[in-house]
């Protein structure tokens, strides 16, 4: 069958979307001897596709992982960091960083924990990461003090970012002490440092952020998972994110036609 060949590359594990596009826009990628461009298609069952010169093959697509990791302070959601600052991989055994296509879901900031997916399955990235579907993630967000019921309303309304309106959020109360507040946020976007800078719009500011889960994949699960550490998927949440892409498939196709994952 036909294809953009970056689709090619993230369905076979090669990379995530983006990174096959990098790939590609690096001339790192020849279909046929010839170096592809960004949109080019192929046919991987008649189509010699190459790799820095190494043939690809249906054959050879690594065996599928999916981890969770429960990120610390200081780590970086990328692969490399061209500062040699550590990364979410670095968090893994030897056996595990390298292999191929293994990148994280989305990201979150050095000063964010909690959890993050990392898979070599290009097209579970897509659709996890694509702005037109909404997997929600929960947050515990540490405040310097202690939001009413107004602030509480007006976070999950929404409000003005960059003259876009952020979309409706689940916000509640959990705790609070003489010096700060524990809220927690449910959130069905990832814009750029969103919750910051909504508690900053509030008049709040955000003293800890952590991620304890991503849809129904908690960290504090029957076994809660310690901060550094890392843990296959089960089957059943692997069965659950795999419905999203059943989901997805379903839905009308957006006019977005390239998203970067943003930092939280």
């Amino acid at each position: 069958m036909v294809e953009r060949i970056q689709k090619i590359l993230a369905r076979w594990g090669i990379a995530s979307r983006r990174g096959a596009e990098e790939l590609i826009l690096a001339g790192r990628v020849r279909s046929n001897g010839k170096i592809v461009q960004l949109g080019d298609k192929a046919d991987p069952e008649i189509d010699r596709l190459e790799v820095d010169g190494k043939k690809i093959e249906p054959a050879n697509r690594p065996e599928s992982l999916y981890i969770l990791i429960n990120k610390p302070l200081g780590i970086v959601s990328t692969c490399h960091d061209p500062r040699n600052r550590p990364t979410v991989l670095d968090l893994l055994p030897e056996s595990l960083r390298h292999e191929s296509g293994l990148h994280p879901v989305g990201r979150l900031d050095m000063n964010t924990t909690g959890a993050l997916l990392l898979t070599n399955d290009g097209e579970l990235t897509l659709t996890l990461t694509h702005p037109r579907y909404h997997l929600p993630k929960t947050y515990e967000v540490w405040l310097d003090r202690c939001p009413d019921e107004s602030d509480l309303q007006r976070w999950r309304e929404g409000i003005l970012l960059d003259g876009k309106k952020t979309l409706p959020a689940r916000v509640r109360l959990l705790e609070t002490t003489e010096h700060r507040a524990l809220v927690e946020v449910v959130l069905v976007e990832g814009r750029n440092r969103q919750i910051r800078r909504v508690a900053n719009a509030l008049g709040f500011n955000v003293l800890k952020l952590h991620r304890s889960a991503i849809g129904r994949i908690r960290l504090n699960s029957a076994n809660p998972l310690p901060s550094g550490h890392y843990r296959f998927l089960s089957p059943g949440e692997l069965n659950y994110l795999k419905k999203q892409i059943t989901v997805a498939s379903r839905e009308k196709p957006s006019t977005v036609s390239h998203h970067v994952s943003h930092s939280i």
